[in-house]
């Protein structure tokens, strides 16, 4: 299959900014034993932000748009870094490509963007994908978070499957922070009003996503034909049963032609 894997902030990250070893080793580790498997896999990678937010040792994430251009400067350096030098590891070969609103916007940018994805993935390269956050900072160029730019990737490469990790299990009934009660969706086969109203509240502190978001990543890929789940990043080896397609989490269906 063709994958791809959204990993958030609070996944690669401690709320101080710093890298999160663990969690990033074993994401590496079974991403390459997936593509070892036979499967072309995309990540779209967030964390360049809270990284250089940890690397420059400010006390928390900046509100300012300049300081949080210049944290995502540093961070992506130190995010790419890391990613080589762990899939080198391996074996594995990656690429970097940043994008903004105006590259999947733009039909002849887009094009650009679907050969090349295309292109490294029959070069069997990993690309890892963020958005360019050192320029991208209007409504115009601002994708605005990585739940809808991996929706977009996953479109842009015709992936058969989107997984985003994060930092809950899955889709629930309630708040299950504020509801103690509410039970895991293991499955939704179509996203209607009431699926989309069980949104709520937001992400870390470090990151920028919601369930709000996820939803509407759901909503669009599902649409165009392939499965999309939601997974908690803490657990990286769920990988392995949602390639094969056993449950874990919540899988969003796609969509049947009627």
């Amino acid at each position: 299959m063709r994958i791809v894997v959204k990993v958030g902030t609070s996944t690669l990250a401690y709320a101080t900014g710093r890298l999160n070893i663990r969690h990033t080793e074993q994401l590496v580790k079974v991403l390459s034993d997936l593509k070892n498997e036979g499967h072309e896999v995309i990540l779209v990678s967030s964390g360049a932000i809270g990284m250089g937010v940890g690397k420059l040792s400010l006390p928390t994430r900046p509100k300012d748009t300049t300081t949080k251009q210049a944290c995502a400067a540093v961070g992506q350096c130190e995010l790419m870094y890391t990613y080589d030098r762990l899939f080198n590891a391996y074996n594995h070969t990656v690429a970097q490509i940043l994008l903004t609103g105006v590259d999947v916007e733009d039909a002849d940018r887009r094009q650009n963007v679907e050969n090349t994805l295309n292109r490294l993935l029959e070069l069997g390269a990993l690309p890892i994908i963020n958005e360019n956050d050192t320029v991208a900072t209007d409504e115009i160029t601002s994708i605005g978070d990585n739940d809808t730019l991996a929706a977009i990737v996953a479109c842009c490469a015709k992936a058969d499957l989107l997984v985003l990790l994060s930092d809950i299990d899955g889709l629930y009934t309630a708040n299950p922070h504020t509801h103690p009660e509410a039970r895991l969706l293991p499955l939704v086969e179509r996203i209607t009003p009431e699926i989309l109203a069980l949104a709520d509240g937001v992400g870390s502190s470090l990151g920028t996503g919601g369930m709000a978001t996820k939803l509407r990543a759901a909503q669009l890929v599902t649409e165009l034909g392939a499965d999309m789940v939601i997974a908690n990043g803490a657990h990286p080896e769920l990988l392995y049963d949602i390639a094969a397609g056993r449950s874990a989490g919540t899988r969003f269906a796609a969509r049947k032609e009627d």
